[in-house]
């Protein structure tokens, strides 16, 4: 194959395994242990090279003492809407994939749509070294392709989230022969919670391909999360990626700033 030719192929390869992991939950064969685990993903398949050779990748351990108080930072604006919706199994995370038009997130004027969401077990992102035991990620996608997430940290407690609890029936379904459920018309307005605190920094997915130039949103507030919805987000993943939290990669001399409403 011609030298052209040839990179043709390989962009057009990374670009669609970019529209598979933000929007269908692509099949992909790697894991979270093993010979095909996070250490060796970038050599799995010529589109997940970012994975091992990209120096802006994610999650990250953040340093509260490293960030940056950035003034020009303003509050988080989402609006969701109610959208049909798919409960989704891959094996390697369970989440739940829109439909139509769920509503939007706004960053420096640009509108990003939401997509999907995921939960990874136990969190991906620490805080001052501390793992959380879970992790939500809020998909979005701008009309330029350019992808932004949110990210929501939870800690075990007696309460449980309102919003899985409205999927625990169906996350039941789930299964290697179900591994869709279809949910009908769901609104992600109860993840739309306020956080006064928030930190940013640009990344990358945490799953191959480990595309980079992500936008990352970690809010400040730790929300709960019971013990039964840990165990339903976990039950239907495959045996060697029940703990599907990537390690954390080097900031690599990244700014990670800091939004705080009680300091501004």
């Amino acid at each position: 194959m011609a030298p052209r030719v040839a990179l043709v192929v390989f962009t057009l390869g990374l670009l669609l395994g970019v529209a598979s992991a933000i929007d269908v939950f692509r099949e992909m064969e790697f894991s979270y242990s093993g010979t095909d685990g996070p250490n060796n993903w970038g050599k799995l398949d010529p589109t997940f090279s970012p994975c091992s050779a990209g120096k802006r990748q994610s999650p990250i351990d953040i340093q509260k003492n490293m960030t940056v108080h950035n003034k020009q930072l303003k509050p988080l604006a989402r609006i969701y809407k109610p959208a049909n919706a798919t409960l989704v199994n891959k094996g390697f995370s369970v989440g739940v994939r829109f439909e139509e038009y769920a509503g939007e997130l706004w960053i420096d004027g640009k509108s990003y749509t939401l997509m999907q969401i995921h939960w990874h077990l136990p969190s991906e992102h620490r805080i001052e070294g501390q793992q959380f035991d879970a992790e939500l990620h809020m998909v979005h996608r701008a009309p330029d392709n350019s992808t932004a997430v949110v990210a929501v940290l939870y800690q075990e407690d007696n309460a449980a989230d309102p919003f899985i609890s409205k999927l625990m029936g169906r996350i039941h379904k789930l299964g290697m022969e179900n591994s869709e459920v279809p949910l009908g018309i769901m609104s992600a307005n109860k993840l739309n919670r306020k956080s006064h605190k928030y930190y940013r920094y640009v990344g990358s997915l945490t799953t191959p391909p480990c595309i980079e130039d992500i936008k990352w949103t970690i809010l400040g507030k730790v929300m709960s999360i019971s013990k039964e919805q840990i165990v339903a987000l976990d039950t239907p993943l495959n045996s060697n990626c029940k703990r599907n939290a990537r390690p954390c990669q080097p900031l690599n001399g990244r700014e990670v700033d800091l939004y705080d409403q009680l300091s501004c």
